[in-house]
């Protein structure tokens, strides 16, 4: 257990002093190399190279870039305005509105920043005019926009494909079911806030002004119609699927609805570029630290810890569920999956779980980590938008919370609900 020690020890410690994480893991793997007396720079410099050298990681950038054109380019505002006319009028109806966006840009972006920017940018002010309480809009749209990574497409599911060698279009195809799922537990927390606080109705709208909001996002709606088109029927892989994305919100920005000037088109690949390059540090510092892991034997080591719970599947997948929201609280999705994935993926393999429906389950509980203090990623997003108190935002979550957490444990007792329409999509 040695190894084990100086990998929680060095990786913890960097991460408490204020080191970056992907600092972190690069110290990490040279103190195992340290350990094992296996230092070599050399070494050290092709896996940093070689983790992000990876042909399906090219779709990381490309949905980056994707989430960024839509919110710069008018997509999300028309998807935003679709849904406000069609469920604004109900009392609470703003709710529903981020509840039904948050679905759908969820199919577009694959980015929780991105869409809980989008939402939050919209309809706070929305809500705040209708004097809807603060701390559960802010708490909706925080959890609303952790839909994203789940429905394809998904940026989380690429890092975790690549990093535990399992099948990007599974995990993509795993997700849309408990995506959708996953708004009908929102839609459920929000009737029961807005029949508390007695919140106010919208206007009604007539099927002319729906219709019309209809036609103005239909190019935005055929994103997602090509995208899952393609990728189920073969067309196109995810890597290739995030091109087309990038390449299709560019189009619609500049040409259909021309929203995107030139100036601004520089800003949103600028953005996007720096985004890009945080990430792909982190999956090259990771490589180094999962060469490592793999050399030292670590995952059999922790088999041999847990070999109590493997022959039994549904207490192992309870048990790493735990361990996965309480890592959340501390640490943000993506460095999440590159640290944790390449242990926890050979552990449920020997435990009997479908690596598919484990991958699911991985990032699924790690969403969760994006609303639960004190890093909450998500919730960081919506209070610097609305200019809240992060407080605030962490009292509004807590039904919400509350709802996924639920969600969290029908999943794991009831693991078709994950793999029964995806023998049937697949």
């Amino acid at each position: 257990m040695v190894v084990t020690f100086i990998f929680l020890f060095v990786l913890i410690g960097g991460m408490v002093i204020g080191m970056p994480i992907a600092q972190a893991l690069v110290l990490t793997g040279v103190a195992l190399m340290w350990h094992l007396d296996f230092f070599d720079s050399q070494l050290l410099a092709q896996n940093l190279q070689a983790g992000f050298d990876n042909f399906p990681l090219l779709a990381v950038p490309f949905f980056i870039l994707a989430g960024e054109l839509m919110n710069a380019g008018g997509l999300s505002r028309r998807i935003i305005d679709l849904a406000s006319a069609f469920v604004g009028h109900i009392r609470g109806g703003l709710g529903y509105v981020a509840i039904g966006a948050a679905v759908l840009l969820a199919s577009m972006s694959g980015s929780a920043i991105a869409d809980t920017a989008a939402l939050a940018t919209i309809l706070l002010p929305m809500m705040r005019d209708h004097k809807y309480p603060d701390s559960y809009s802010a708490g909706l749209l925080a959890s609303g926009g952790i839909i994203a990574p789940i429905i394809p497409p998904s940026m989380p599911f690429v890092i975790y494909g690549v990093t535990t060698n399992t099948s990007i279009s599974k995990l993509f195809l795993s997700g849309v079911v408990p995506g959708l799922i996953m708004g009908v537990f929102l839609v459920f927390a929000w009737w029961w806030i807005a029949r508390q606080y007695q919140l106010s109705q919208g206007r009604r709208v007539s099927w002319g002004e729906r219709l019309k909001a209809l036609a103005k996002s239909f190019w935005a709606m055929m994103m997602p119609v090509i995208i899952l088109g393609g990728l189920k029927g073969g067309v196109f892989t995810p890597t290739e699927a995030a091109v087309v994305a990038a390449v299709y919100a560019l189009f619609v920005s500049m040409v259909i609805y021309r929203e995107m000037s030139w100036a601004r088109l520089y800003e949103v690949f600028l953005a996007a570029a720096k985004t890009t390059a945080v990430v792909m540090f982190l999956c090259g510092a990771a490589t180094v630290t999962a060469y490592m892991i793999t050399l030292a034997d670590l995952p059999n080591m922790l088999a041999d810890t847990f070999s109590g719970v493997l022959g039994h599947p549904t207490a192992f997948m309870a048990l790493m569920m735990l361990f996965l929201l309480v890592v959340g609280t501390a640490m943000d999705l993506t460095p999440t999956i590159l640290i944790f994935g390449p242990v926890c993926a050979p552990l449920a393999v020997k435990a009997g779980i479908d690596p598919v429906y484990f991958g699911f389950m991985f990032i699924y509980v790690g969403c969760i980590g994006l609303i639960t203090p004190p890093v909450g990623t998500v919730q960081n997003v919506v209070a610097g938008v609305g200019r809240l108190r992060m407080e605030t935002v962490i009292k509004g979550t807590n039904p919400f919370l509350m709802a996924y957490v639920l969600l969290a444990v029908l999943l794991v007792l009831f693991p078709q609900i994950v793999t029964g329409p995806l023998q049937w999509m697949h």
